[in-house]
């Protein structure tokens, strides 16, 4: 560590495979809680590298609890979170979405850092049991079309870090990696990003996995298509600013996405949009979030238009709220 330390205080970058074994050597307790801050720290200070995102990832999912699932093709849809705009479960809801449109996911996610309500508060406020169980988890994926993974049973290098983490005043390298370390290593994600220059970073990492992705940031500083202006899209096939009429949307206000004060608020906003009953400008985010995943897994063959109407059909016709509840009865 200490000649991991050197080289960024010379302004080194470090490679894939030096940041792979740190991470390991973190997991290891091989270092004192001083050194690791100081890394962190640097990191932070110099910006962090495509490698050195890739490196530690690659640590992250080595040291983490693989989850093989019986499926060739499915999405995750997450954010990069710490936008705080407090909105509600936009991608845990799409994510259903588009599971009621016949398309499989593999949703990725945590209890809330700076919301109101992260992917996992919400699915807990229906009773849901988090599971590691392989069998359960490819069931769950054969019969409602989509498994929940909740980071805290997979990633076990964090549980390392956590403390360090939470005395630091400032964002990490590990505020970047939750969106790259599902435990099922998707082929396909749609991302939500704070900044343009995550976006920069996160193309590049995407390109080296080979993955199929979409990238997107509202440009007033969403992590996700908020609809309350123009928003900026990069996949495998484009890169493109649209704004909310661009789709057939009136632009959103923002305190039609806000999640509430409570979990039991951001439920009910959850409940409503699968319901089919939410304000037409949540129903309209979801839509737009839903169907740019839908593009993704259709690899950029089908018109966003004609992905909102399959999302929209998903919601309208019932078939999202039925998935999410064979979703709730097979995890309960």
């Amino acid at each position: 560590m200490k000649e991991i330390l050197a080289k960024l205080l010379n302004h080194e970058e470090l490679s894939r495979e030096e940041m792979k074994q740190v991470l390991i050597g973190i997991t290891q307790s091989e270092y004192p809680n001083e050194q690791i801050t100081a890394l962190l720290t640097a990191l932070q200070m110099r910006g962090v590298t495509v490698d050195e995102l890739l490196g530690f990832r690659d640590g992250i999912l080595e040291t983490g609890v693989p989850v093989p699932l019986q499926c060739d093709r499915y999405i995750d849809v997450v954010g990069t979170g710490g936008d705080r705009k407090n909105t509600f479960n936009i991608s845990t809801t799409s994510c259903f979405v588009i599971a009621g449109a016949g398309y499989k996911v593999a949703k990725h996610g945590n209890y809330a850092a700076t919301s109101t309500s992260g992917a996992s508060n919400v699915i807990a406020q229906h009773g849901v049991k988090f599971t590691d169980d392989l069998d359960q988890l490819n069931r769950c994926m054969q019969e409602a079309g989509i498994v929940y993974l909740h980071a805290q049973l997979f990633a076990r290098a964090m549980k390392f870090v956590g403390p360090i983490r939470k005395a630091l005043p400032f964002p990490t390298i590990f505020n970047l990696l939750g969106p790259l370390v599902n435990p099922s290593q998707p082929s396909c994600q749609l991302l939500g990003v704070a900044n343009l220059d995550q976006m920069r970073l996160y193309h590049q990492v995407y390109q080296r996995l080979g993955i199929d992705y979409g990238i997107v940031n509202s440009i007033d500083g969403y992590d996700e298509i908020s609809l309350t202006g123009p928003f900026k899209v990069t996949t495998n096939q484009y890169e493109r600013l649209f704004n909310p009429a661009d789709l057939g949307f009136e632009p959103a206000k923002p305190q039609e996405l806000v999640a509430g004060a409570t979990e039991q608020e951001a439920k009910e906003i959850f409940d409503a949009v699968l319901e089919n009953r939410a304000l037409p400008a949540q129903k309209n985010i979801v839509l737009a979030n839903a169907a740019f995943g839908i593009q993704v897994l259709e690899q950029g063959r089908k018109p966003i238009e004609e992905c909102i109407a399959i999302a929209r059909e998903s919601i309208d016709s019932g078939a999202a709220l039925r998935t999410f509840r064979k979703f709730v009865e097979l995890n309960s």
